[in-house]
């Protein structure tokens, strides 16, 4: 079956009991990139639900999509307290449990009605749309198609009124998607519909449309001012007479990829910005207005701003403002026969996110990593991470690497994103702890690569094994600790030596990673033998492995009794303080707790 174009956001399928997974499955299977989410335990949930109202309003205000599998009555009830704009509002549809009807709730016009009417071809059955102009003239006149603007929405309630009251359309210019429709057409009608891309704003008897067929070419020195960028492409389309709305998107050199007054520009105008390289904006030279000889020894093209406006609008592309120039910047206009398809149109700024995914476990993963994974075109990382994401890997390209490859995971991604790409770089735990964050920035700074430092990159923080261990067992974590890395793969054993020394004299509680490997097996010894001269030799020591996965255990012994037979790679080590102390439990178990001397602490005045 082929896929379904999605909407902007990924869609979540919500299945409320096994009898409607099914029914969820072949949703999941038709929308593209769409996630399913399940109030149930089952391998093919993305997310699982703990809290319904509580899942479906952060869906809501996230904008994703909703697809119920379950009676329209129970997404009513649970997202009517957060209904505000309707022009804002995310699609939400209701779906039989086997699927025998399809229900578009809310969002008709931001994609409801035609995901029902998609999914209802899915199921073999008819969408429920009660959407007037749907249903009388066979499209939604305030939801253009992707490349239209309807420049005044606010106008659309009082015209639409007027319309299905009787009411005929003069139409003037020209718009494909408008032959779909069935509309009372009349040289003379009191109604009008205008396509155009000059700066008509349109009035209650006379919408407007503009097809988004102008590029925005924008050249600039490093570190111009994000103001001035701005008020000049503002300025050269007014004097040029033209809609900010027909802008399909701001265009430049790749050199300006990291140029935040490029991508304010785009902000502005709330469209995307692409970029080109010299050779591709080179070869526009003989279109050019105004070539300079000074700009090519400078960047090795001719002109930026109008190469680059002419090379997004094609080869009938026209140039109908010549470049502009500010004090330190330059701005050119293009326009195309028709819409400009953005996604062919020169290379985005690639994005890295270095995510953190937490034990494993998809519920102690948090919003932001699941954004970014959900975001990605391509996710890179160990193959045992990429296993544990589950269906959040669905439609996206994975670049799997065995343990020990961590440099050449490192330089796929940020090769990935130097391309354009939009890529997931996936830890366990917290990415910034003992794993690929660091390494990120060292290859940055030691590799001296123009193209991954225009990369944009960031990081979504993941639950760190030493939080997770902590939370299994009780406060650990409650005074000061650290943690070290037993691995002598990087760190001479003396450096590692000396600060197992200082944490046992400073009486920190100390998490250990990587305590013990096949071939690595004496240290996690000595650093015991270390401890037991500075602490109790009953210190309550937490061995916490799997933490998030099938095969989880946590168990707590005495530190005279820790040894490397005990652990492994997926063990971590947690040694309590000489004030760690142990809680016996009703049920035989206990906790373990770092006291901070609340007990203790003498009441002052005022505090």
């Amino acid at each position: 079956m082929a896929a379904l174009a999605p909407p902007n956001e990924p869609g979540a399928i919500i299945v409320l009991g096994p009898s409607g997974l099914d029914t969820a499955r072949t949703a999941a299977d038709a929308l593209a990139g769409a996630e399913i989410h399940a109030a149930f335990d089952t391998p093919l949930a993305a997310q699982r639900i703990d809290d319904l109202k509580t899942h479906l309003r952060a869906l809501y205000a996230a904008g994703r999509p909703i697809v119920g599998i379950c009676a329209a009555g129970i997404l009513v009830r649970l997202l009517a307290p957060v209904l505000e704009d309707k022009r804002a509002e995310p699609p939400v549809l209701a779906v039989a449990e086997d699927g025998s009807a399809v229900v578009p709730l809310l969002g008709g016009h931001r994609g409801a009605n035609d995901l029902a009417a998609s999914l209802a071809a899915v199921f073999g059955c008819a969408p429920a749309i009660t959407t007037a102009s749907d249903l009388r003239f066979g499209l939604a006149l305030d939801a253009p198609p992707g490349g239209w603007r309807l420049v005044n929405p606010n106008d659309f309630k009082e015209f639409m009124v007027a319309l299905l009251a009787g009411a005929e359309i003069r139409l003037e210019g020209a718009a494909p998607w408008l032959g779909d429709a069935v509309l009372p057409l009349a040289d003379d009608g009191a109604l009008g519909i205008r396509v155009s891309d000059d700066r008509d704003g349109g009035d209650a008897s006379r919408l407007v449309y503009n097809p988004q067929h102008l590029a925005v070419g924008v050249g600039c020195e490093r570190n111009a001012e994000p103001e001035e960028v701005v008020a000049l492409v503002a300025s050269t389309l007014e004097e040029a007479g033209l809609a900010a709305g027909a802008v399909a998107g701001i265009v430049s050199i790749d050199l300006k990829m990291d140029e935040p007054a490029v991508h304010a520009a785009a902000a502005a105008l709330g469209v995307p910005a692409r970029f080109f390289d010299a050779a591709r904006l080179e070869a526009e030279t003989p279109r050019l207005k105004n070539p300079s000889d000074a700009v090519f020894r400078e960047v090795g093209c001719h002109g930026v701003a109008e190469g680059a406006a002419l090379a997004a609008t094609g080869p009938d592309g026209v140039l109908v403002a010549p470049k502009q120039k500010s004090r330190r910047a330059t701005c050119a206009i293009a326009r195309a026969p028709s819409p400009i398809d953005m996604a062919t149109a020169g290379r985005p700024r690639g994005r890295l996110t270095i995510v953190g995914i937490g034990p494993g476990d998809a519920r102690f993963r948090t919003p932001d990593a699941d954004q970014a994974i959900r975001e990605a075109s391509d996710i890179v990382g160990y193959s045992l991470y990429l296993d544990l994401l589950g269906p959040m890997t669905a439609g996206k390209t994975c670049h799997n690497f065995a343990l020990g490859e961590e440099e050449a995971r490192v330089r796929a991604a940020l090769d990935l994103a130097a391309e354009g790409r939009t890529v997931a770089l996936v830890s366990s735990g917290d990415a910034g702890i003992y794993a690929m964050g660091a390494l990120v920035f060292e290859l940055l700074d030691r590799a001296e690569r123009a193209d991954w430092r225009r990369v944009s990159i960031t990081s979504a923080p993941g639950i760190s094994a030493l939080q997770s261990a902590a939370a299994r067992i009780g406060a650990p974590l409650g005074h000061d600790f650290c943690a070290i890395s037993l691995s002598n793969l990087m760190t001479p054993w003396s450096v590692i030596e000396r600060r197992v020394r200082a944490a046992a004299e400073g009486d920190f509680v100390i998490a250990f990673y990587n305590p013990v490997s096949r071939r690595r097996v004496t240290q996690l010894g000595e650093a015991r033998d270390i401890l037991l001269s500075h602490r109790p030799a009953e210190t309550p020591v937490v061995l916490a492995r799997n933490l998030g996965r099938p095969g989880e255990s946590v168990n707590v012994l005495a530190l005279k009794d820790l040894s490397a037979e005990r652990v492994d790679m997926l063990t971590l080590v947690l040694v309590g303080s000489s004030e760690t102390r142990r809680v016996n439990k009703g049920d035989g178990g206990v906790w373990v707790y770092t006291p901070r001397g609340y007990g203790a602490r003498e009441e002052v005045p005022g505090r």
